[in-house]
């Protein structure tokens, strides 16, 4: 079955929950990511598709981690389609399983840097928000986000299983956000509720799809399901993007790719997917 996203809520709270498998399968095929820089990419990617759904319309956000960790930085691009793409600045990192026997997604982010979030909501200014990493594992981190930068208390969990063959097993994760009208009382209950939830990735590996795993942590009768959605990893990039990227250059430069490489080729970050521009497009760029 394909990914997707539901979003359901409670007395007091809103919850997104989504099975990001064939998302994190697909990155870290194009990317070549060993176990751990795989394990990292696909939780922020999973935490990328579920920021982008709680945006509207044509709206999009940005999600940089750099968390000074050998992994570099990772950035995230998602919209309220469920479209979400992305790119990691070393895949080729990989550690010993830590002490609790898991991927060692700490040591590969770092925790000396901060997560920055750019939301593009059609406003003349983007809202940009910062916080410091405070553990490297990208949960726990975007939870502090949520409360710290926009003062909603949440419960964040992602989790990432990799295949001895570095594919992926299964990804997913969700949120649990208290609402402004829950009561003190209800905000207490919902912590004292999640210290006892089981790890996502025990769920995702049992199966789970999003519905069960809320139904288990919070019990099927404490929700209601509002809607779901498709997600998918997508990339805008394309030949019209990297010629008015080239137009930007001086013809100089331009006209030295056509008399010593007869073109240019040019890599997405995001998709690694390679375009070639022949000299007659960069002839064309340069008579403008």
């Amino acid at each position: 079955m394909s990914d997707y996203l539901i979003r359901g809520i409670g007395e007091g709270f809103r919850v997104l929950a989504v099975d990001s498998t064939e998302i994190v399968n697909e990155a870290v095929r194009r990317h070549g990511t060993l176990p751990t820089a795989s394990a990292a990419f696909g939780r922020a990617l999973t935490m990328g598709v579920i920021m982008g759904s709680m945006l509207k319309n044509e709206e999009k956000v940005t999600v940089t981690i750099q968390g000074g960790g050998p992994i570099g930085a990772i950035v995230i691009d998602s919209n309220a389609k469920g479209h979400v793409r992305g790119y990691i600045g070393n895949p080729h990192v990989h550690f010993e399983l830590n002490d609790h026997g898991k991927l060692d997604v700490a040591r590969a982010v770092g925790t000396e840097g901060h997560i920055n979030v750019t939301k593009d909501i059609g406003l003349k200014e983007n809202f940009i928000g910062s916080t410091e990493i405070i553990s490297g594992e990208l949960a726990e981190d975007f939870s502090f986000y949520f409360y710290s930068s926009e003062q909603v208390p949440s419960i964040v969990a992602l989790g990432v299983l990799v295949n001895p063959d570095n594919t992926i097993k299964a990804a997913g994760g969700y949120i649990i956000q208290v609402m402004p009208d829950a009561t003190e009382e209800r905000i207490n209950e919902l912590q004292e509720m999640s210290k006892s939830f089981r790890p996502v990735s025990q769920l995702i590996d049992e199966g789970l799809k999003p519905e069960a795993i809320i139904n288990t942590l919070i019990g099927e009768d404490a929700w209601r399901k509002l809607s779901e959605m498709p997600v998918s990893f997508q990339c805008n990039c394309s030949k019209e993007r990297f010629l008015d990227a080239i137009s930007s250059l001086d013809p100089t430069e331009i006209m030295k790719m056509i008399q010593e490489d007869g073109g240019a080729e040019v890599d997405c970050h995001f998709c690694r997917n390679k375009i070639w521009i022949d000299k007659t497009e960069l002839g064309q760029l340069i008579q403008r």
